[in-house]
């Protein structure tokens, strides 16, 4: 089953169900997929890496958000956030450990060759691909800064 159509079917789920928060965060990761299926130049449906770059891309802006509205003393709104967030994680395949994330970084360091700090951006570009959707970018690359120091 595809993620537009798992979506389709929790969000019929979660109205019968009367879940509010829930049925927020599944529109709008429905909206995301149609305006990435009706984009220009696209294709019939998207492909399942394009879905997962989408559900990243949702998922970060509502940890930026969670992060914007605490500083804000906005609890109320990062909790509502923070909800979604959950939501969408659900989705998303599992999120490596930090030990986890170092053993794979070391992997990718040790085949890109690298030797120093001057080699990062090699790294971070086999270490995206090789690591996407099982963690955030952000830490892919205080990893690698630290690994490669």
């Amino acid at each position: 089953m595809s993620l537009k159509d798992q979506i389709n079917a929790d969000i019929k789920a979660a109205m019968l169900a009367k879940e509010k928060e829930k049925l927020t965060a599944l529109r709008s990761i429905k909206s995301m997929i149609l305006l990435a299926e009706t984009e220009k130049g696209a294709s019939e449906g998207i492909s399942e890496d394009a879905e997962m770059k989408l559900l990243m891309k949702a998922a970060k802006q509502r940890k930026d958000s969670v992060d914007l509205f605490r500083e804000q003393g906005r609890d109320d709104l990062a909790d509502k956030e923070q909800g979604e967030l959950a939501i969408i994680n659900q989705y998303l395949p599992k999120q490596l450990s930090e030990e986890e994330l170092k053993a794979e970084l070391q992997k990718v360091i040790d085949q890109a060759g690298a030797s120093g700090p001057q080699d990062m951006g090699k790294v971070m570009g086999m270490a995206t691909k090789a690591l996407a959707g099982k963690a955030d970018g952000k830490t892919i690359s205080a990893l690698v800064k630290t690994l490669l120091t």
